[in-house]
């Protein structure tokens, strides 16, 4: 079971390393065989995949976005703890509305991710 202070402990450096541009504190957070899902996937790579696989595919990707979005800043709005999951809704720099799950494996790091844009 998540509970409310890894939640927020999680988003809050999530956020933080995101905000900071920081991509290999950003992947920390992640397991090596991770999977990603994004609808924003495509936009980057140009290929048609909604996800990516694996921290390697995963640091290609967000390298990639970083360096296209260089005023990127995400504002968190709520954590939400569940079982082996948490969702982080938060508000990017455009202004839209983001939530994205996470799922964590045994060792405590990120397995799955799904994100959703409003």
């Amino acid at each position: 079971m998540i509970d409310a202070e890894f939640a927020r402990d999680f988003a809050r450096d999530w956020v933080k390393a995101w905000n900071d541009h920081d991509l290999e504190a950003i992947l920390s957070h992640y397991a090596e065989d991770v999977v990603f899902h994004s609808p924003r996937i495509r936009m980057v790579t140009g290929r048609e995949l909604d996800s990516v696989s694996g921290k390697a595919e995963l640091r290609a990707y967000w390298g990639t976005a970083l360096s296209r979005l260089r005023d990127l800043f995400f504002e968190i709005d709520q954590v939400l703890p569940g079982s082996d999951a948490l969702t982080i809704l938060y508000t990017n720099e455009r202004s839209q509305y983001v939530a994205e799950t996470f799922v964590f494996g045994k060792d405590g790091k990120v397995v799955r991710s799904i994100s959703a844009y409003a």
